[in-house]
């Protein structure tokens, strides 16, 4: 039997209308930090808690490798670098160095459209039934 489950789409809601009025489909600093708190890491079937970075460190780790965005916007690139250490770092991308290419491919991805990171967010949010409180991040 599949799952049919697909989370709530019904409508946006008016706080998150003022956020992207403000920040577009993008992450302020607020709401990146909401989201890594929503993640962590598995190390020996122990669940860890992730920590934000600052953008400072994702640009560092970027440069370290000859790396530079193009299509970067407000917390996006930081956002993808916590989601690879938490989800991708040590198993599929495996160390830094993959990291920053991973970073990089996500955000200049060639095909996708200005705001698709935070719309994976947000549709992943809605899919799991965990809400959102716009008006924390506007």
């Amino acid at each position: 039997m599949y799952e049919t489950k697909t989370g709530r789409y019904d409508e946006i809601p008016d706080g998150m209308k003022r956020y992207i009025n403000n920040y577009g489909c993008h992450f302020n600093k607020k709401l990146y930090e909401e989201a890594v708190s929503r993640m962590y890491k598995e190390v020996n079937d122990k669940k860890i808690a992730m920590k934000p970075h600052t953008k400072e460190h994702t640009e560092e780790l970027l440069r370290n490798f000859g790396l530079r965005l193009e299509n970067n916007k407000l917390y996006d690139a930081t956002y993808v670098h916590s989601m690879c250490e938490a989800d991708y770092l040590g198993k599929s991308v495996p160390d830094e160095a993959h990291m920053a290419m991973f970073i990089k491919d996500t955000v200049d991805d060639a095909d996708a459209e200005s705001g698709f990171i935070f719309n994976r967010w947000y549709a992943d949010q809605m899919f799991m039934d965990k809400p959102i409180d716009w008006e924390e991040y506007v």
